[in-house]
């Protein structure tokens, strides 16, 4: 198995690392973690931890979005949206908050001139060095997770409107970039000024697709923190499979805070008690998207972290965050054609999301989300088994997505077509 390289204790700049998605680097010593069954038991605990929680903030979310009348809205003009629900959407207050306290918590006991917490549990004594040197990097992430959860909690009560909202959250990839220095193919940069641009245009783009993605596809219940949730898991396990024990901590908060969550939004009769609005749905896409410039996947030179399970894969791992993320990037992609096509903005909210295209043939609501997240998985599963082969098994795996993203979207033509013969047919009947 294996995939990711993914750098320790949100790392910075990597160095030299080559056919790398996020950049060809090596981690600095001070960064390298070591396969660890204490640290392993902690990633653990953090899940679980995250999960209550996340219960516990969610139904609190619920109580107070209830009192204070805190319910879906109709959103941005033009957004057709048929039945309006009077259930909380609030829940991104709980997906953040599970996310970020811990971690403000973490950045806290750094300071801490007596190292405490580093002398009661020495396995993670050596880490301490590389947390410190990036605690400005995970700073920056917060601020950032920060804007666009408020940005998120304004526009779930008064629309902000589509062209606002982009550029803030062009505005915090900005910041991710130039701030924190994130870049995605950093080789790009070895070939003049017109390749560090390129290779920022790059960044700037993954980041807003996936926050994007993770957005659109917010549009029924248990949705996006299902898919979340499945993307989650994928990344957390190739990163404890590499040793990299900062970044699956922070996964294992993504993780837990999706799973608590889900306690109270998954499909049931009657509907879920509570949505995460664009105030989570943005903060979960966003951090994603960080999560994924900042690992390095493919490590044909088998220059691994000291510890990990995993020592080599091959270059075209790179294209496990597409696996992984395929179905969320289908829908973005495919409704902003189909809005496209009927000359609609593609960021005003509609009922033509793969979701709803799924329910209007027939599938209930949870057997929709359901067959979502199992596609997620599956392609999931295509791109950590792509890390693991080379040749002409590697053109097979990756194919596979391809094919499951073609067979959905043929069917998705054919049952549309037929469905139209069909309503013709009734049409001309009843002449």
């Amino acid at each position: 198995m294996s995939i990711l390289y993914i750098s320790s204790s949100l790392i910075g700049r990597p160095h030299g690392l080559p056919f790398s998605f996020s950049t060809f680097f090596s981690v600095p010593p001070c960064l390298r973690g070591e396969y660890s069954p204490p640290m392993l038991t902690l990633v653990a605990v953090l899940v679980v931890a995250a999960f209550i929680m996340s219960t516990g903030l969610t139904a609190l979310c619920i109580r107070v979005g209830d009192w204070k009348r805190l319910h879906d809205s109709l959103g941005a003009a033009g957004h057709i949206k048929p039945l309006v629900r009077r259930v909380p959407n609030i829940g991104g207050v709980a997906i953040f908050l599970t996310i970020a306290l811990p971690v403000l918590l973490g950045l806290a006991l750094l300071l801490d001139p007596t190292h405490a917490v580093a002398r009661a549990y020495p396995d993670i004594e050596k880490f301490v060095p590389g947390m410190k040197e990036k605690s400005g990097e995970a700073l920056i992430l917060l601020l950032c997770l920060f804007v666009l959860h408020i940005i998120g909690l304004i526009d779930d009560r008064r629309a902000l409107g589509a062209i606002p909202k982009l550029l803030i959250m062009a505005g915090a990839a900005f910041t991710m970039v130039f701030g924190a220095d994130v870049r995605l193919f950093t080789f790009l940069e070895n070939h003049g000024q017109w390749g560090a641009w390129a290779s920022i245009a790059l960044t700037i783009f993954w980041f807003l697709a996936v926050t994007n993605a993770m957005n659109f596809i917010d549009n029924m219940d248990g949705l996006s923190a299902g898919v979340g949730s499945v993307a989650s898991a994928f990344f957390l396990v190739t990163a404890v499979l590499n040793a990299q024990w900062f970044i699956a901590m922070l996964l294992a908060l993504l993780l837990g805070a999706l799973l608590g969550f889900l306690v109270f939004n998954a499909p049931r009769p009657g509907g879920a008690k509570i949505f995460m609005g664009d105030g989570g749905s943005l903060v979960v896409g966003f951090l994603l998207a960080f999560l994924t410039a900042r690992i390095t996947f493919a490590n044909p030179e088998g220059d691994t972290l000291p510890g990990a399970i995993v020592t080599r894969t091959p270059w075209h791992a790179v294209f496990m965050p597409l696996c992984v993320l395929a179905i969320p990037l289908y829908d973005l992609a495919s409704v902003t054609v189909i809005r496209l096509s009927q000359g609609k903005s593609p960021f005003v909210g509609d009922q033509q999301h793969f979701s709803h295209r799924l329910r209007a043939r027939g599938l209930s609501v949870r057997r929709t989300v359901g067959v979502i997240c199992g596609c997620t998985a599956l392609t999931g599963l295509s791109g950590i088994i792509l890390g693991r082969v080379e040749g002409w098994p590697a053109i097979l795996i990756g194919g596979q997505t391809v094919l499951v993203l073609a067979l959905l979207a043929l069917y998705e033509h054919g049952s549309r077509s037929h469905r139209r013969d069909a309503e013709s047919a009734e049409k001309a009947s009843n002449g």
